[in-house]
């Protein structure tokens, strides 16, 4: 073998480890650029443990509008901006109120005079039923002695003329025997008829008295009824339960004058004073429940599913001196639009937002208590 041709060989052999080193070298450095780009993709997809968003302050269960029939005039108000009031006060009364006191006034005196009416009509009938019932009594009590002696005077005639028959059959035995004369005989009969006589004229006497009683009682409860039938009548004609009703109709009347507050709170802007008309866009006035004040954070529709209640929430604006601290309460059921506008222009104020509550620490929640609807950034810690 010659000298060129080994040079040759070895030329080849170096070429060739220089192309199996170039090529590790190659593999080498894919293989780290490919654990660092998926080092920086992890690193990337890794979730914050904060959800930001815009939020406005507003009292526990919202701000309540309270509104009269729209086109009515007020009349009176009778709360101040800053009132507390309790549920159910009245707040303002409108201007038609002195009219329907007055027809509640008319309708309960009417009321009221009616029912005494009833009262002095239901005392005079019951005196004129009490006193024909004691002239039933009176009449009949007479009546009953009356019959009761008759009763005696024929139970003794008729004592007597049985008295007289059994003379008069044993007088007539005698006669029989001829141990008295005829004359005798006749006026032992003679007695019997009269004996009769009165027995009869003594009966009619208490048959008359009987059937002069019975008359008597019928006229004397009839008396009675009638004084019963006109105390029902004198009572029927004082129309007490369409009075009532009208004085009902009266006090709803009355009452639709007032407007009450819904439930406590605090009067947070009127808008409407004594002697405007009330508006059916703003109502009355505004009234909130202060002592608890809320977030109403708007977060994405991409982050909602992170947030859950229990999570720590961080409240911040620039007018507050401090952040805020307070919890996830609850989560709204609907997806909607933003209602709190950011101040940067390249905002999109097309997001897809839910409504997420938020409920105040009670030192932070003392320190916004006047601050209704301050727009407020939030942070929402999800992790941790």
């Amino acid at each position: 073998m010659n000298q060129r041709l080994l040079w040759s060989i070895a030329g080849t052999g170096l070429l060739a480890g220089a192309g199996l080193a170039w090529l590790g070298l190659s593999q080498q450095a894919a293989t780290q650029s490919v654990s660092e780009a998926n080092a920086e993709a992890t690193e990337e997809t890794r979730l914050p443990p904060r959800i930001g968003a815009l939020g406005r302050l507003e009292p526990e269960g919202e701000v309540v509008r309270v509104a009269g029939p729209p086109g009515e005039r007020l009349g009176e108000l009778l709360v101040a901006e800053g009132d507390r009031v309790v549920a159910g006060q009245v707040l303002a009364r409108l201007e038609n109120y002195g009219e329907r006191l007055a027809e509640r006034e008319y309708a309960a005196a009417q009321l009221q005079e009616a029912r005494a009416r009833l009262e002095a009509e239901t005392r005079f009938g019951q005196a004129q039923v009490e006193e024909a019932r004691t002239r039933l009594n009176r009449l009949d009590e007479p009546q009953q002695l009356q019959i009761r002696s008759q009763e005696a005077v024929v139970e003794r005639l008729r004592a007597e003329l049985a008295d007289a028959e059994a003379n008069l059959a044993r007088f007539q035995t005698l006669w029989q025997e001829g141990a008295i004369s005829q004359q005798e005989l006749d006026q032992k009969a003679l007695l019997v008829r009269q004996r009769q006589e009165d027995l009869r004229a003594a009966e009619a006497t208490l048959d008359q008295l009987r059937l002069a009683r019975e008359r008597d009682l019928r006229n004397a409860q009839a008396q009675v009824q009638a004084a019963e039938a006109g105390l029902r009548r004198a009572q029927a004609q004082v129309q007490l339960g369409s009075l009532a009703r009208n004085l009902e109709l009266a006090e709803a009347r009355l009452e639709r004058t007032l407007i009450r507050a819904p439930r406590a709170g605090q009067v947070l802007k009127i808008h409407t004073h004594p002697g405007e008309v009330i508006a059916a866009d703003k109502g009355i006035l505004e009234l909130g429940n202060t002592d608890q004040m809320m977030v109403v954070a708007e977060v994405y529709e991409t982050d909602i599913l992170r947030v859950r209640p229990g999570q720590r929430a961080t409240i911040s604006n620039r007018a507050l001196p401090e952040t805020l601290q307070g919890r996830v309460e609850r989560l709204g059921l609907q997806i909607g639009k933003k209602d709190v506008l950011n101040t940067d222009p390249a905002a999109d104020v097309d997001a897809r937002v839910v409504e997420v509550y938020i409920r105040l620490d009670p030192e932070s929640s003392a320190r916004v208590a006047g601050l209704t609807n301050l727009q407020v950034d939030v942070a929402i810690e999800v992790e941790g």
